[in-house]
């Protein structure tokens, strides 16, 4: 399975939401590859799941994939439910 992370520029909040990710993913025994991108480097890629910011969505219409927002970015619980739910998602297709 493969995740990426983004954000607009640079790798500040891919990088964070990567890190959060691995550490739930560790914890509950799956495993995944996890790559953070910003934006304009991530158009053309194909993944299981994308994770971003919830402003990004505009963005990520359409995308073929599990879309994946996050609105607040340092809480671990949002996070961890909503990208376990995406999993369930892609194990039940």
């Amino acid at each position: 399975m493969r995740i990426a992370t983004l954000c607009g520029m640079g790798f500040g909040t891919s990088m964070m939401l990567k890190l959060f990710i691995d550490e739930i993913l560790t914890a509950d025994g799956i495993k995944a590859q996890i790559i953070p991108w910003d934006l304009g480097s991530f158009k053309g890629q194909k993944v299981d799941i994308v994770v971003a910011p919830t402003d990004m969505g505009t963005h990520l219409k359409g995308y073929d994939g599990r879309v994946v927002l996050i609105k607040n970015l340092v809480d671990k619980e949002e996070i961890r439910e909503k990208i376990l739910a995406a999993i369930g998602e892609l194990k039940d297709t």
